[in-house]
């Protein structure tokens, strides 16, 4: 990796962060997402046990309470996932170039 990419995703990486801390103190507090289109639709369907839930229900990690630390906790955890994530596949594509050429 060149330090041009290295400076790039390290660069990222922190904006990526900063914005997973601030978001809990700049979000909306009235959100328009998907559960709430759900439960405006069908307000029964979020008491069904069938309905999945994700594990950082309403972006925040629940053994840290309702404060926004369990907020910020949630979405740098999820941005370190996203970003292991796209590691593994891109790993994975090297190898294969490595394999075709």
């Amino acid at each position: 990796m060149t330090s041009k990419n290295k400076s790039l995703l390290i660069g990222g990486l922190i904006i990526a962060l900063i914005l997973g801390v601030l978001s809990p103190f700049i979000a909306s507090t009235n959100p328009d997402g998907l559960d709430a289109s759900a439960e405006h639709l069908n307000p029964a369907i979020m008491d069904n046990p069938g309905y999945w839930h994700a594990p950082f229900d309403n972006y925040q990690v629940k053994l840290l309470g309702d404060g926004p630390l369990a907020g910020i906790a949630a979405l740098v955890i999820g941005v370190l996932i996203a970003l292991g994530f796209v590691y593994v596949v891109t790993e994975i594509l090297k190898r294969r170039s490595k394999i075709d050429n």
